[in-house]
């Protein structure tokens, strides 16, 4: 059960803090994981606020279910789904885009190497592609390009290659074991303190669950669901999600000026940038799972 497993959530106060600006708003826990930030930002709203929440994973939904609260609503979508919101109607939206520990902790699930299990690693088991079907079939060029791109692997064509060996002489791969020791014997080389098959393990959960694609999709649909002066709040773990997020929110907080129409008004911006937060040293020392979390702050600026 979900509940075997722990989740710490990052940037807990912080999020929420920047978050909340009215107590009788509407807002968004794009990413409800195990409901720790959504159980807060509750706490925070008066009778009339309201607070819907998305997610992807069975598990985290059965966890929303159990909350009783009249304000509260949990969907069984991914967050890019959020744009099916009435434009404007949103007070707030957060997005956590870290993978909860109880994904990770439990074997059953795939996402981890520090335990022996099927190699699945989607969010929701129930729909999709698992890692260990799409590494049954992918070309050998397929499989480096997902493991350059979205884990910044170096040794990408290699561990394909061999992924590509295994597969002929005995078979696909299905446990998270076998991918994990594949790739320490591919990988000679690796940072301090790092395992070898971490960058695998981060390229194919992303893809396995288009993570950059549905952040995107859900970073623009925020533009229209927010209100004027409405919070966007992103917590991001690694580089790639981060400069997606970074250059969303500094493309709409410039002015648009038309090149064929040099002396017309520029295009009002539609975001402004407010704050930057990183996790205190006494926050990595207790959970050091939130080392690489970064936190960016932008508001809804344009007028609907």
């Amino acid at each position: 059960m979900a509940g075997e497993w722990q989740h710490t959530t990052v940037l807990l106060n912080e999020a929420v803090d920047a978050l909340v600006t009215k107590p009788d708003g509407n807002y968004v826990d794009a990413t409800f994981g195990r409901g720790g930030h959504s159980r807060l930002l509750l706490s925070q709203l008066d009778e009339r606020g309201r607070l819907i929440a998305f997610d992807k994973d069975p598990e985290a939904v059965a966890v929303g279910n159990a909350i009783e609260d009249p304000r509260f609503e949990i969907r069984h979508q991914g967050f890019a789904a959020l744009g099916e919101l009435e434009a404007g109607s949103v007070t707030g939206i957060l997005m956590d885009l870290g993978v909860s520990s109880p994904q990770i902790d439990n074997p059953a699930r795939g996402f981890s190497f520090r335990g022996d299990g099927p190699l699945d690693m989607r969010m929701d088991p129930t729909r999709g592609t698992s890692a260990a079907d799409w590494l049954a079939t992918a070309s050998v060029a397929q499989m480096a390009e997902v493991i350059r791109d979205y884990g910044e692997e170096r040794f990408a064509v290699q561990i394909a290659k061999a992924v590509a060996a295994r597969r002929q002489e005995r078979g696909p791969l299905a446990t998270t074991s076998e991918l994990a020791e594949l790739v320490a014997r591919t990988v000679k080389t690796r940072e301090p303190g790092q395992d070898p098959a971490t960058r695998t393990f981060q390229a194919l959960r992303i893809f396995v669950n288009a993570e950059l694609e549905e952040l995107q999709a859900a970073l623009e649909a925020s533009l229209n669901v927010l209100a004027p002066q409405g919070r966007l709040v992103v917590i991001s773990f690694h580089s790639l999600e981060d400069r997606i997020v970074k250059q969303f929110i500094a493309k709409h907080s410039r002015e648009e000026f038309d090149r064929r129409a040099p002396f017309a008004a520029p295009k009002p911006t539609k975001l402004k940038s407010l704050e930057r937060v990183k996790p205190t040293a006494a926050e990595v020392q207790a959970n050091p799972r939130s080392r690489s979390a970064i936190m960016r702050v932008a508001e809804r600026t344009e007028v609907l």
